[in-house]
């Protein structure tokens, strides 16, 4: 059976005894009916994972009792930043969830001149922390030990203004007409999607001077929080870590 997997804020270390963040330790004690010396594991984002029991449970209160630490590196050879336009309702849920899954190693949201949604300084903080705890979550289930770095959301311009480049650019630009050049990729990458309407021409000529190539994934023209996860499984499966195994018959 698999373990629960939590993430904590604190530094662990063997043999000591933490309360589990409130979240987490309403649904051990509301949801999994958890009891003393059930086993977890635990997580602080630094690569490490921690053996743990519940150490007690009152109410919506648990502690744990931290046991021995083991190194587990589930994190891709490919760094891949996401450079997202954020959509409108919960659709960057979904998107910040599956990207974690598959690897992600950075997610950049930004607002273009075609975006629905608008935020002001507070809602971007807001949104951020919320997504980073999207991000948690999908840590959890997954398996990974390092959470993806999530930023604040900001204007398109202004990052591509603030952000020089650190490996390959890549923009997914579905009316571009691909002519079949080879993809040269290293360790990084960096992708950009754009909002339900498409990035507005003088946002592609701004991806263009800030050094980015345009891609295109097959002939159809994809939901952005489709095309997200698709061309992130493109580039995992082609350089990352997501390859298929044969199964023994």
């Amino acid at each position: 059976m698999r373990l629960t997997r939590v993430h904590v804020e604190a530094a662990l270390s063997p043999g000591s005894v933490i309360e589990l963040p409130s979240v987490a330790a309403a649904h051990l004690a509301k949801v999994l009916r958890a009891r003393s010396g059930d086993a977890l594991v635990l997580f602080a984002g630094d690569g490490l994972e921690f053996a743990a029991t519940v150490a007690s449970v009152r109410g919506s209160q648990v502690t744990a009792a931290v046991g021995e630490s083991r190194e587990v590196d589930r994190e891709s050879p490919l760094a891949v930043t996401l450079v997202q336009c954020v959509p409108r309702g919960d659709r960057m849920d979904f998107i910040v969830q599956k990207a974690t899954e598959l690897g992600v190693a950075r997610i950049v949201p930004v607002l273009s001149q075609r975006s629905v949604v608008r935020l002001d300084e507070p809602q971007a903080a807001s949104k951020a922390a919320h997504w980073r705890s999207v991000a948690v979550n999908a840590c959890e289930q997954c398996g990974r030990n390092r959470l993806p770095t999530i930023d604040a959301p900001r204007q398109l311009i202004r990052y591509l203004g603030d952000s020089p480049a650190d490996g390959p650019r890549l923009l997914l630009e579905p009316e571009f007409e691909s002519r079949g050049a080879a993809l040269d990729v290293g360790a990084k990458v960096e992708i950009a999607i754009g909002p339900e309407g498409g990035f507005a021409a003088e946002e592609i000529e701004a991806f263009r001077i800030s050094g980015f190539s345009a891609v295109r994934l097959g002939p159809r023209i994809l939901r952005t929080e489709t095309a997200a996860i698709a061309a992130l499984a493109w580039l995992q499966s082609g350089f990352g870590d997501l390859k298929a195994f044969p199964i023994k018959a």
